[in-house]
């Protein structure tokens, strides 16, 4: 019996098919396509809320001092999100079909890294300052209602605030990961692989 095996010889007779090329960059350019559209929805929303936000204070003049903080910390705080959200669309723009498949790994790995501040502190800090804006400003409506009702207003606002936090927040981020970590693994394992046969 013979003990000489070679190892590189048997992995490329393998029935398990690896990825081609042409489907891991079809992946790549969808999720670029998905996140950039992503980007630019977000961006088109939180700056209407903003107009809209502004535009309320402007009709409508409230006059407690705590809603128009309210209104300022809310807008504020959707600004500098969006600020630190569009540091993304460069990382983005830099995916193109021209890089080797290290650049592409190392291109995720700073997108995936961007994406863990967003999700972790930036996403906390927006929703703190946001939920004390928001709470802010319905101060002076909900004075004007009876007790109960301001209760019933600020329960709800609260309820949907925990909601968001605790339920779709969590998910968004699974969902948000697990592509960008399909991608990474993929070209790992290329990498890996070129580098093995080098």
């Amino acid at each position: 019996m013979e003990n000489n095996i070679d190892f590189k010889d048997l992995w490329k007779k393998q029935s398990i098919s690896q990825p081609s090329i042409n489907e891991l960059l079809a992946k790549l350019k969808h999720f670029k396509k998905t996140s950039l559209r992503r980007l630019i929805l977000t961006n088109a929303m939180l700056i209407a809320t903003c107009v809209l936000i502004l535009l309320i204070w402007y009709y409508y003049q409230p006059q407690f001092l705590s809603t128009k903080i309210g209104i300022v910390l809310n807008v504020a705080i959707m600004a500098i999100y969006l600020l630190v959200y569009n540091r993304l669309f460069d990382a983005y723009k830099e995916l193109d079909n021209t890089d080797s498949n290290a650049e592409y790994l190392q291109k995720l790995i700073a997108i995936k890294t961007k994406q863990k501040f967003l999700q972790s502190k930036m996403l906390s800090i927006y929703f703190v300052v946001l939920g004390l804006g928001t709470c802010l400003y319905m101060y002076e409506y909900a004075s004007m209602m009876s007790f109960l009702w301001g209760f019933f207003v600020y329960a709800v606002l609260l309820f949907w605030m925990g909601f968001v936090w605790f339920y779709l927040r969590p998910r968004q981020i699974v969902k948000e990961n697990s592509k960008i970590d399909t991608l990474i693994d993929t070209f790992q394992r290329i990498n890996n692989q070129l580098e093995a046969d080098v």
